[in-house]
């Protein structure tokens, strides 16, 4: 945004409007409507600028949102990078600060909003939080390369020119990372360690034949394999650092994971702008579970003699959890788990369809795939979905195949995803869960919106439509898939109360699992799986349950006001339109 621009529109507004101050009301109620489409405009060039500025400040978070003119650019996260980042952040806040919220669309000031919170957080992280000295996980090129590989957004040997432009940053950024890493956390340095290698998967041989079959230049062939060596042996030695630094720690000690409660309600501030403090959510979900566990109780009371012969046990978490551990026998086999998954989705595509649930576009492809080597270790299933400059490009629901593991982890993970329960996490990942709120993201009219998506509200509308799906009828209101529905809703419950608990309160793993298997009646392997990942993030996991909360309450309250004029499928479009902003912002829109 060119200020003087602005200023002179703003001022030939005002002069117009001084004017006429003798005309008649008409005219003057005309000329104001004037000033607020030129202060509209004012606020939607800055907000176009600032993205423009942004993917030059961030080019591998501009090639994951589908804009490619920085495709060939790998920043070095060295220290001048960390200063230019704050004089942006300070640059911007300024010209952001230039504007009168009160003279702000409702949609714009929620623009804002996001803006200065994706702001003021870089700000924190880089100056407060720091992570990028205790998180060598932070580092590590596979995913920008891997998007340039694996996505057909261009013609290949373009692509391939990014490629190799790209590569010639990645020595240079594996040494910024090793200055960088001081005083690490260990699991943080063993994730870093598992990624990286999976690496390979992307700097392969397979793609050195691409290369030799592609339409490059002698001369670019050339120097991409020289290249590749280079990237290659980067990666390797940084492993091999890594590996050095794994077993120092492990000897002498490390950085403690956990970030304490100051840290803790300032990221949950940046993350999931709820208008409540972390240890507010912590405490409703306390109550929740509780809740949860009573309508647990009422479905096994009335499930028990089906299932057993024998008297049902006085203490109904025993007893529930006994039925849960009979009906979870029933699963798919280990070799069928990601073949499963594929064969699901239209079935939820036709569920949706025919009870008009929300409209759902053909057009928008979902592939099932197995989740690529180099973003496993963290989660068994999510959704990768294109940004909003590449609206019909693919989104992919990533499923961790179970080959890896041990025949008895195997079956503790199948028990675990059932028959009932992977339905569920079908809705959840995919329809109507996060892929079609990623579609429906993508469509709104704010870039700023799309692009810059709450977490919360992202996570939350996926589990909310889980129990959606339930209201509406889909497993047919059988007690089974009820009562998986709410162990895996316990499940949302807990992880507010097990990452509130490990990070700020200090529980200890023998008690997170307890917990979770014991409270939330989970299953070991998944027990542990989460317990892993609750050491390797702060505050993410109390996404779900933040925004599920807010959704769902929000839709009670509309349906209380409305009446018999509610509309089930004119809310959640509705909902969707306004892209991936807080909650508590679209509900303003909303009653608007």
């Amino acid at each position: 945004m060119k200020k003087s621009v602005i200023a002179a529109a703003i001022v030939l507004g005002l002069g117009s409007l001084t004017g006429c101050q003798t005309h008649t009301s008409e005219t003057a109620s005309t000329q104001k409507a004037s000033i607020a489409e030129v202060q509209a405009l004012s606020f939607a060039e800055f907000s176009n600028q600032f993205i423009d500025a942004l993917w030059q400040q961030s080019p591998t978070w501009a090639l994951y949102s589908g804009y490619h003119k920085y495709d060939g650019v790998l920043k070095v996260p060295n220290a001048q990078s960390r200063i230019e980042s704050l004089a942006f952040v300070d640059a911007q806040l300024k010209l952001l600060n230039g504007f009168d919220v009160n003279k702000l669309t409702p949609s714009e000031l929620i623009d804002y909003k996001l803006i200065e919170n994706l702001l003021k957080q870089d700000r924190w992280e880089i100056d407060t939080f720091k992570s990028w000295q205790w998180n060598p996980a932070n580092y590590n090129v596979a995913g920008g390369f891997a998007q340039l590989v694996n996505e057909d957004f261009a013609p290949l040997d373009e692509r391939l020119r990014s490629f190799l432009a790209r590569m010639e940053n990645v020595p240079a950024y594996y040494a910024a990372a090793k200055e960088n890493i001081d005083k690490p956390t260990l699991e943080h340095t063993q994730l870093a360690i598992m990624q990286n290698r999976g690496a390979f998967s992307v700097f392969s041989d397979d793609l050195l034949k691409q290369v030799a079959a592609s339409g490059l230049s002698d001369d670019e062939k050339t120097l991409f394999n020289t290249r590749f060596k280079l990237a290659v042996d980067a990666i390797n030695q940084h492993i091999d650092w890594l590996t050095g630094l794994e077993a120092k720690l492990t000897k002498e000690g490390a950085r403690s994971f956990r970030i304490g409660e100051e840290l803790y309600e300032q990221k949950f501030a940046f993350d999931i702008q709820s208008g409540m403090s972390a240890k507010q959510l912590y405490e409703k979900a306390l109550a929740d579970k509780a809740r949860v566990q009573g309508e647990m109780a009422k479905i096994t009371t009335q499930l028990w003699s089906k299932y057993f012969k024998t008297e049902m046990p006085s203490d109904t978490k025993v007893a529930t959890r006994q039925l849960i551990d009979k009906l979870s026998a029933r699963h798919v086999k280990r070799e069928d788990f990601v073949t499963e998954v594929r064969a699901q989705i239209p079935e939820l595509v036709k569920f949706v369809n025919e009870k008009q649930l929300v409209t759902l576009d053909p057009n928008k492809p979902l592939v099932v795939r197995e989740t690529p080597e180099y973003m496993r270790g963290f989660a068994g299933a999510s959704i990768s979905a294109p940004g909003p400059y590449e609206k019909t490009g693919n989104t992919y629901y990533n499923v961790t195949p179970l080959d890896g593991m041990s025949d008895a982890s195997a079956e503790s993970y199948l028990r675990e995803y059932n028959h009932w329960i992977l339905q569920v996490l079908n809705i959840h990942e995919a329809i109507p869960g996060h892929y079609t709120q990623l579609v429906y993201s993508n469509e709104s009219p704010s870039l700023v919106k799309s692009l810059f998506g709450n977490g919360a509200m992202v996570e939350g509308w996926a589990v909310y439509a889980e129990r959606m799906m339930l209201e509406e009828g889909y497993g047919n209101f059988e007690p089974e898939m009820w009562l998986m529905y709410y162990k895996w809703n316990l499940r949302v419950i807990a992880n507010t109360i097990l990452d509130y608990s490990i990070q700020v309160k200090g529980m200890t793993e023998e008690e997170a699992i307890a917990l979770m298997t014991q409270e939330a009646f989970q299953q070991q392997a998944e027990a542990e799986g989460k317990w892993r990942r609750a050491t390797l993030s702060q505050v993410q996991l109390t996404s779900y349950y933040a925004g599920y909360r807010e959704i769902y309450d929000f839709r009670e309250e509309l349906k209380a006001k409305q009446g018999e004029d509610f509309n089930l499928k004119g809310f959640h479009e509705q909902f969707l339109s306004y892209g991936s902003a807080p909650v508590k912002y679209i509900r303003q829109l909303m009653l608007k």
